[in-house]
C-alpha cells in the first residue's frame, strides 16, 4: 500500500514518535523566538549554547552511571559536526539577512529530505504527500511576506540560509543512519560536544580574539533557556527518528515559520494581518491533515 510509512518504526512507537516529532517542532519555533532575545553574536550564541548541553547533558549521563566509549563518539561525531555547524550558520544568518527570507529557504528542507528519504530509506513518496508539501509551503510563503516585508536579496546571508538548510537536512539523514545504534540521551550529549569543539575556532574568529568573551549572567539565563526549549527539541526529535518516516519529520518543519510567527505575535506584539493568519491556518490544517492520515495509514498497517 502506497504509504509515507514504509519504512519499519522500532519498538512500535508511531504514535509517540509522531508526537514527539510535533513538540520538538514547537521548541524550535519558540526558540527562534527566544533568539531574539540575547544580545550575543550569532556564531558565540551556538557556541556557547552547545559548550552548556554537553556540559549539563554529560553530567547527567555521568551521574547516571553511563560511560560513554570512543566507538561511540567515533559514531556520533559527523552528526554533531553537522549540527554544530548548521546552528552556528543559522545564527548567523539571521543576523545577515531578514527573517523572512531565511525562514522561506528553510522550506526547502522538506524537498531535499523526500528526496533522499526515497532513495536511500525506500519510503514511498505519494503524490498526496508532495502535494499537501507544496501547499504548506505555500502557506509558509504566505505568511512570511502578507504583512509586505522587506524581503529585499541578500547574496551573503540568503547564501548561509541555504546552506544552513542543507546541513539542517544533512544532520536529519546522519541521525536517522545512526539512531538503531545509539540511545538519544547519548547522541545529545556526544554531538553537542562535538559541536562545540567544531564551532569553538570559527566562533574565535567571528569574535576577533583566540579567547571568547564570557557571557554575563544575563546571557547564561538566556543560553539555559535555548538550551531548555530549543536543546529539548533536538532531543524529542532524535528520539523520534528511530519511530517515524524521514520524510514526516522534514514536513512538520514547515510549521516553523508559522508557530514563530505567532509566538513573536504573543511575546513580543508583532502584527499579524488577515493574510498572514489565512497563512498561518493553512499550514497548521494541511499539517494536521499529514499527520493524521499518517496515523490511520499505521493503524493500517499494524505498526501504530
Amino acid at each position: 500500500m502506497p504509504s509515507i510509512l514504509s519504512e519499519p518504526r522500532g519498538h512500535g512507537y508511531g504514535g509517540s514518535g509522531r508526537l514527539a516529532a510535533v513538540a520538538a517542532v514547537v521548541c524550535w519555533s519558540a526558540g527562534n523566538v527566544m533568539v531574539a532575545g540575547l544580545n550575543l553574536p550569532g556564531m558565540q550564541i551556538a557556541f556557547w549554547r552547545l559548550l552548556l548541553g554537553a556540559v549539563v547533558y554529560g553530567a547527567a549521563l555521568y551521574g547516571g552511571g553511563r560511560r560513554g566509549s570512543l566507538g561511540t563518539v567515533r559514531l556520533v561525531a559527523p552528526a554533531g559536526a553537522i549540527i554544530g555547524l548548521e546552528i552556528g550558520v543559522l545564527f548567523v544568518a539571521l543576523h545577515s539577512t531578514s527573517v523572512a527570507n531565511a525562514t522561506t529557504i528553510g522550506t526547502l528542507q522538506p524537498i531535499v529530505l523526500m528526496v533522499v528519504a526515497s532513495r536511500r530509506f525506500r519510503e514511498e513518496i505519494g503524490l498526496w504527500l508532495v502535494g499537501a508539501s507544496a501547499v504548506a509551503a505555500g502557506g509558509v510563503v504566505v505568511v512570511m511576506f502578507g504583512a509586505g516585508a522587506d524581503v529585499g536579496v541578500n547574496l551573503r546571508g540568503d547564501a548561509l540560509a541555504a546552506l544552513a538548510m542543507l546541513l539542517f537536512s544533512a544532520y536529519f539523514v546522519a541521525v536517522k543512519d545512526i539512531r538503531n545504534r545509539v540511545d538519544t540521551f547519548t547522541l545529545q550529549t556526544v554531538s553537542m560536544a562535538v559541536g562545540a569543539v567544531v564551532l569553538l575556532p570559527l566562533a574565535a574568529i567571528d569574535a576577533g580574539t583566540i579567547i571568547l568573551p564570557f557571557p554575563t549572567g544575563q546571557q547564561w539565563a538566556w543560553l539555559a533557556a535555548l538550551l531548555a526549549v530549543p536543546g529539548t527539541g533536538h532531543l524529542l526529535m532524535n528520539w523520534a527518528h528511530l519511530h517515524i518516516p524521514l520524510s514526516l519529520a522534514g514536513v512538520l518543519t514547515l510549521a516553523i515559520p508559522v508557530i514563530s510567527g505567532a509566538g513573536a505575535w504573543i511575546a513580543m506584539g508583532q502584527e499579524i494581518g488577515v493574510v498572514q493568519g489565512l497563512g498561518m491556518a493553512l499550514v497548521i490544517g494541511v499539517l494536521v491533515l499529514v499527520v493524521r492520515r499518517d496515523a490511520r495509514l499505521a493503524v493500517e498497517v499494524g505498526d501504530s
